[in-house]
């Protein structure tokens, strides 16, 4: 099974390493930005097309296509990919705070027959919370908390000196749909967590800054018809991008494989 990617960072990168050696999936193609195609061309070394736009995919057309290029990649590349008939696999989940891009995105799928893929990314129990929405959620909390360095290009750069913070420092409360607007870098998790339960105003939001953080902290706390849980994951990030939990890659690795297999989990 072929398939194409949108992007080539840090992601990108560790996904098309680690698939290299499967025969029953390979990449067709990456989609990055005009003035990066010599660059990246000149990288993978021919292994697959490197293209400026998914107009200029390969024939014959892959069978799907991963996002993993941020919010702009997503919007830039998406719809595109779906009205070609193309199912679209999601990894900057919090670009769907733009109601705009939300609405262009689903039109263009029902127009083409084409399916869209939110991955779970940095966390987990996303499927007992998209469960426990069909009884009734009566509230969702996120927290998230990583290194200062984390936080760096972000809003949070201008309240607090992220170089010498000495303790745990709240840089965001509020909804899940100011946190992806705000921290468009920092949020997938919170708009994850948003669209598989009460929604991008009702799901409640914290982001901290925390100097004896060991990683990537992700905390969701749901309470509703189902009962109550509560899911800490502390990740390891990508040593190549601070703000990119590992396991986000490991899930574009582990949705890839499904799609190429007989038996999904």
């Amino acid at each position: 099974m072929r398939f194409a990617l949108i992007g080539h960072g840090a992601i990108a990168r560790y996904v098309l390493q680690n698939l290299a050696p499967d025969r029953a999936v390979r990449a067709a193609a990456v989609v990055v930005r005009p003035h990066r195609i010599a660059e990246t061309t000149a990288e993978v070394g021919g292994r697959f097309e490197v293209v400026g736009s998914i107009a200029d995919l390969p024939e014959p057309l892959p069978a799907f296509v991963v996002e993993c290029a941020g919010h702009e990649g997503l919007s830039e590349h998406g719809i595109a990919a779906l009205e070609h008939g193309l199912d679209l696999l999601i990894v900057s989940v919090g670009a769907l705070a733009d109601r705009a891009l939300y609405d262009k995105l689903g039109a263009a799928a029902e127009a083409s027959g084409a399916t869209m893929t939110i991955l779970p990314g940095a966390v987990g129990a996303i499927d007992a919370l998209a469960a426990a929405k069909q009884g009734g959620l009566t509230s969702v909390r996120y927290t998230g908390r990583k290194t200062p360095g984390a936080w760096k290009g972000s809003p949070g750069e201008s309240l607090v000196d992220l170089d010498n913070l000495s303790q745990p420092t709240e840089l965001f409360s509020g909804t899940a749909g100011e946190a992806a607007r705000l921290y468009p870098k920092n949020a997938n998790v919170a708009a994850t967590v948003a669209l598989a339960g009460v929604g991008f105003e009702k799901t409640q939001v914290r982001l901290v800054a925390d100097p004896g953080a060991q990683g990537n902290h992700h905390r969701i706390e749901a309470e509703g018809a189902f009962g109550s849980f509560t899911i800490e994951i502390n990740g390891k990030p990508l040593p190549d991008n601070p703000r990119t939990s590992s396991l986000t890659a490991f899930s574009v690795l582990r949705a890839i494989r499904n799609r190429a297999g007989t038996f999904e989990v």
